[in-house]
């Protein structure tokens, strides 16, 4: 097995923790991960291709070891982190490379991709959304809150930080929970009890409408440049419905789109397959 190193580096001020594995000399995969987790939701995913491939896995700004700046100094929008994670990929050096996005990721690695598409070789998304049909009706108190930004509606969405909710985004969907280690969900709930922690997540639960405003940009993009696309996908997830996966395809015919009876977090129960599935797509 290839070792992983665990860095930080400074990026305008903010120190951001990665997670780096395989020959920079091989081509680069940028994993980036989503909500609540951090990059160690691919702990199993990076030994299984570190032999082929150059990983590099960091941290979002406000996630797992990165800093998590107070919310007076570092405004928390998915524009900002897709800028910090620009800036992070050229202060390591990062030229040319596919990312790998899920969940949160996703927003911020289509940002990257239509500011830079020369840099990106392809993309590979596991629960990854860009499409209205791919969200569930578990995004209702969300739409409320986008609607009526009060403060009502805003602590209504607290539940959604609860520890009991994050076990249940991980195990709702998976047909046998006792192949799903703990750990996972243990170590998002001990980053999301951090004091400070839960408002930093209701601005971006906020600014998530942001993202979805861009739709039709990502889709653009997709259309104009047609990168290599591989879905991986979850087909039991309770928020991004596997519909959101097919429609890919209406903007790259050639997606390739690969559903696994799992959950959101996929990578907890099939990481042998998903890497199966990149080691397929990739070198093509």
């Amino acid at each position: 097995m290839s070792l992983v190193s665990y860095r930080s580096v400074a990026v305008d001020g903010i120190n951001i923790f990665y997670r780096e594995a395989g020959s920079p000399e091989a081509p680069t995969l940028l994993l980036l991960h989503g909500f609540p987790s951090a990059g160690h939701m691919f702990r199993d995913l990076i030994p299984r291709l570190a032999d082929r491939f150059h990983l590099v896995a960091p941290d979002l700004p406000g996630f797992g070891q990165s800093d998590m700046p107070a919310r007076d100094t570092f405004a928390y929008t998915f524009d900002h982190l897709a800028d910090v994670i620009d800036r992070f990929t050229e202060v390591i050096g990062l030229k040319r490379f596919a990312i790998y996005v899920f969940d949160y990721g996703a927003p911020v690695g289509f940002r990257l991709a239509v500011k830079h598409p020369d840099r990106i070789t392809a993309i590979v998304s596991q629960n990854g959304n860009a499409y209205e049909e791919g969200l569930s009706e578990g995004w209702s108190p969300l739409r409320a809150y986008w609607r009526d930004p009060s403060p009502a509606n805003r602590d209504a969405l607290r539940a959604i930080l609860e520890p009991e909710t994050t076990v249940w985004q991980y195990t709702h969907g998976v047909p046998d929970v006792t192949l799903m280690s703990p750990d996972g969900y243990a170590l998002d709930n001990f980053y999301l009890a951090r004091p400070g922690a839960d408002e930093i997540q209701l601005d971006l639960m906020s600014d998530y409408k942001s993202n979805i405003a861009l739709y039709p940009a990502f889709h653009a993009y997709f259309r104009a440049y047609r990168p290599p696309f591989l879905a991986v996908w979850g087909r039991n997830d309770p928020y991004f419905l596997p519909p959101g996966a097919e429609a890919f395809k209406r903007d790259l015919p050639d997606a390739v789109v690969r559903f696994f009876d799992t959950g959101h977090f996929a990578l907890e129960t099939h990481a042998a397959e998903i890497a199966s599935a990149i080691d397929d797509f990739l070198p093509r």
